[in-house]
């Protein structure tokens, strides 16, 4: 098992590409804390990853709060005695419109759950990092912040600068053995911010809209991008820091 006795915590995973990340470290052997504001959703994907025998604690927490992120690790370390990867996939978006009609709010809010939870989770988890000889982040980024859609300026943005931040971090942190990398993930149809993305319901022709952008022909899925978390966060992956590997089907070639 590639993850054996590791122990992660995984932001946003009540659902979407959380879930399947969650649950791709389980099943590779980590200890996983699945974080969710929704608290019934996180419970749900710990309960399905106990169930499969693996290990896992389900923590509420919104990622956007300090004190949130203060009680997220150190439940871990009570639960599971250290944290070796934070994947910060918890992210949020504007619905599809012209720059001018984003409100003031829906700008703090994106940014505040993008970009402020990835500050937070470094304040946070560094100390603990330090103390143990090293550990790594995984951000999930997007394609949005190196080939970006209209309608998604402030999105777009704010994914551009996780991106940045994660380079920076790994620069920074690399001297105390820490490893910072992200991940791009292209459209999936299976988010639940989806629509927002598109702007409105997801019909045939807006499905094959975006479709059409991806040369290998099929958007992303949870799998996909669990599968790259899952290099990123293993000793497979000990050399690598600083980078941000494109899991899009050709998208932003």
């Amino acid at each position: 098992m590639r993850l054996r006795d590791k122990v992660a915590i995984v932001t946003g995973a009540g659902s979407g590409f959380g879930e399947g990340i969650a649950r791709r470290f389980a099943e590779e052997g980590a200890a996983v804390v699945v974080n969710d504001i929704d608290g019934g959703a996180a419970e749900r994907v710990a309960a399905a990853i106990r169930g499969a025998g693996g290990r896992a604690l389900a923590l509420r927490g919104d990622v956007c709060a300090g004190a949130d992120w203060a009680a997220l690790v150190d439940g871990a370390v009570t639960a599971f005695g250290r944290i070796d990867t934070v994947v910060n996939n918890a992210g949020w978006t504007h619905r599809n419109k012209p720059l001018l009609e984003v409100t003031e709010a829906e700008f703090d809010r994106v940014y505040a759950v993008n970009v402020k939870s990835v500050y937070l989770s470094a304040q946070h988890a560094v100390p603990v990092f330090r103390r143990q000889g090293g550990g790594s982040f995984v951000n999930i980024a997007s394609t949005a912040g190196v080939r970006p859609r209209p309608g998604l300026t402030v999105y777009n943005s704010s994914k551009g600068a996780v991106i940045t931040m994660s380079k920076s971090m790994a620069a920074e942190l690399g001297p105390d053995r820490i490893r910072v990398n992200c991940i791009n993930p292209v459209f999936s149809d299976r988010t639940a911010l989806s629509a927002e993305f598109a702007g409105g319901p997801l019909t045939p022709e807006v499905l094959a809209k975006f479709l059409a952008t991806i040369p290998l022909g099929r958007f992303s899925t949870p799998l996909d991008i669990a599968n790259a978390a899952l290099f990123l966060a293993s000793d497979e992956a000990a050399f690598v820091t600083g980078a941000c590997l494109e899991v899009d089907g050709g998208r932003c070639v």
